[in-house]
């Protein structure tokens, strides 16, 4: 469907005056579709839509709430209202009237109280994130399935690239199976409208199961149960004290959002004589010496055909996405904001939507999606000390740096260079070796795989050693851990030939699935050994400070040992891995800047009690963690 939508888009915009001009003025839509009184930031703009809405004449009438300009677009089906609201306004219903000659329309806009409840709280390194797919995770309410009314009404579980039914009231009878393994912090793939064709893609019809196409930004997709479920998520998450990850997306939008099918403007999508995709690649935007073409290509190029472009140095459209992540975490109360394709958005557009959201919700973290392979970009994208011309205040990141070290490395446990170091854990050691280009690394997202990615187990050749010691690294060194969801129960997988291989049903989530992963029952003897392996970890972890907002020390990586420790003033966690194929002995004499004044530890995996630690006896392929005590 590629190319031609492209140009269906810009033919719309030719034929919308002649269209529109016969239809008598109304409203059909007016977004954000309520607000807040007392927000820090008084102002709001209106985005009023329907058949000639641009036309109409404007007034408000409410104590409190002033419209300090209306504006028409190209379009005349758009309009937009600034509007001001009071510290004294009050909660209620608010008339937006419009008028033409003897027409009056109006439409009734709602004015809420702030909501009382918990929201933005953030993740930091003391949470643990488990990452889902809703669609894929578990089917609380099989009547929601399929929607007969949705431009794409399929659902087929055995067809890997159509929807399988997965929704938010099956996620939330899965909250006490999180609250077990550790976890603290739910991130779901988004959860908003996806009304999406069918797409060919690699000659596969696919469905838009992941989210990343939205098609209304104030609804929750009627297939995962719409807002009224997401509302209920949330608040039964928080009641168990778990925090609720959102994911957002700026760069793009869905081919059938309903502002795409009557544009409001050219300028609202980022336009190209001919169709041009993004070429992927991060090096243009941190080249001192790149071109402004291919600056220009990376940035506004569109990711994929069906996913326009939208254009963030287009004031309406900023207003909108701002507007648009106020809401979401004042209606649904979400904790925390992950961004998709951070790098391809503007960067400017970037920081004032983060400083918009920082303003009102002092503690939630952001953390976007930046998938480069080297320190110095990846720094740019957040707060750092590095004398970028442009200079970034998202506070946190998903470290795709780490990721890289800690797959290679494991890959390459057992062997040595020619100086005699060791390949595989070096490579962890330099990547954190680099942690001074940011201002705080600690609020770095780590991670070992997730839905674009190759499963870990198989990444690691399904070597269960190398998978509890990647395991071991992620839920102990520093930054923000999150996980994707089945790595408990060894889901493997690799993304070729499709994607749909790493995002296969969480077994046990539909009533007729045969075995319940979610139980220990229902699980073999090895998946168990695994699911135990993290819990024991993640459970530890929650209650030690020392691991959750310790200090990190390392040590430089010699003859397959690497050590590294985590501590405070109450505290200190020792982590020692043996990457050779051999079992070894540590000794620990080197290590007494971290050490002296302890005697004795216990190893949190096995509740073993070390009596004498100068030396160590590591199993090969194997990273130890150790509570030190006096």
């Amino acid at each position: 469907m590629s190319k031609t939508l492209f140009f269906r888009l810009l033919l719309a915009v030719l034929l919308l005056p002649l269209w529109a001009a016969a239809q008598a003025p109304a409203i059909t839509r007016v977004n954000p579709t309520s607000w807040f009184v007392g927000m820090k930031n008084p102002n709001v703009q209106l985005l009023v839509y329907g058949p000639n809405a641009g036309t109409l004449t404007y007034t408000i009438t409410y104590p409190g709430v002033k419209l300090t300009k209306a504006s028409t677009v190209e379009n005349p089906n758009y309009a937009f209202l600034d509007l001001t609201i009071a510290a004294t306004a009050k909660p209620g219903k608010v008339s937006i009237v419009g008028k033409k000659g003897t027409q009056t329309v109006t439409r009734t806009w709602e004015l809420l109280p702030r909501n009382p409840a918990a929201k933005g709280q953030g993740v930091t390194q003391a949470d643990f994130i488990y990452l889902a797919m809703p669609d894929r995770f578990a089917n609380g309410d099989p009547s929601n399935d399929k929607v007969a009314t949705m431009a794409d009404p399929n659902a087929d579980r055995a067809n890997p690239f159509y929807r399988h039914g997965g929704d938010l009231q099956g996620a939330a009878q899965r909250i006490g199976y999180l609250k077990d393994l550790g976890v603290t912090a739910v991130w779901f793939t988004p959860v908003l409208e996806n009304d999406q064709p069918l797409t060919n893609e690699g000659g596969n019809m696919r469905s838009a199961y992941h989210g990343y196409g939205f098609t209304d930004h104030y609804q929750v997709d009627r297939r995962l149960g719409g807002n009224a479920a997401y509302k209920a998520y949330v608040q039964q998450a928080h009641a168990a004290g778990l925090k609720v990850v959102q994911d957002a997306v700026y760069n793009h939008v869905g081919i059938n959002h309903w502002f795409i099918r009557d544009l409001p403007m050219k300028s609202w999508l980022h336009q190209w004589p001919a169709y041009t995709n993004t070429s992927y690649r991060q090096q243009p935007i941190t080249d001192p010496h790149s071109a402004y073409i291919d600056r220009k290509v990376t940035l506004d190029g569109w990711f994929v055909p069906f996913l326009p472009d939208l254009n963030q140095q287009n004031p309406y459209v900023a207003n909108f996405l701002i507007q648009h992540a106020l809401w979401s975490v004042e209606t649904f109360g979400v904790d925390a904001w992950r961004i998709d394709t951070y790098m391809y958005n503007d960067q400017p557009f970037m920081n004032r939507c983060n400083a918009a959201l920082l303003a009102e919700y002092p503690n939630i973290h952001i953390f976007g999606e930046s998938s480069v392979n080297n320190v110095v970009d990846q720094a740019y994208y957040v707060r750092n000390k590095v004398a970028f011309p442009f200079k970034s205040n998202q506070p946190g990141a998903l470290d795709f740096v780490v990721e890289n070290a800690m797959l290679a490395g494991l890959r390459e446990v057992g062997g040595k260079d020619a100086t005699g170091w060791d390949n595989g854990t070096q490579r962890l050691y330099q990547a954190l070796a680099q942690d001074g280009l940011y201002v705080a690394p600690e609020k770095l997202v780590t991670f070992l795989d997730n839905h674009d990615h190759n499963r870990f187990l198989s990444e690691v050749g399904e070597d269960i050693s190398k998978f509890k010691m990647g395991l071991t690294w992620l839920l102990t060194t520093r930054g923000i851990p999150s996980m994707y969801y089945g790595t408990e129960i060894l889901m493997k997988n690799y993304k070729d030939p499709s994607d749909a291989e790493v995002r296969r049903d969480f077994p046990g989530g539909w009533p007729e699935d045969k075995e319940n992963k979610f139980t220990a029952a229902g699980r073999t003897a090895a998946e168990n050994d695994a699911f135990n392996f993290v819990r024991t970890l993640a459970n530890y972890r929650k209650t030690h400070p020392a691991l959750s907002s310790g200090k990190l020390m390392q040590y430089l990586p010699e003859n397959g040992f690497y050590a590294y420790f985590r501590y405070d003033a109450n505290g200190t966690v020792m982590v020692a891995t043996n990457s050779t194929d051999k079992p070894a002995t540590l000794p620990t004499a080197r290590f007494s800047e971290r050490m002296k004044g302890f005697t004795k530890a216990r190893n949190v995996l096995t509740g073993e009690t070390l009596s004498d630690i100068k030396t160590l006896q590591l199993p090969a392929k194997t990273a130890i963690v150790l509570e030190l005590l006096k």
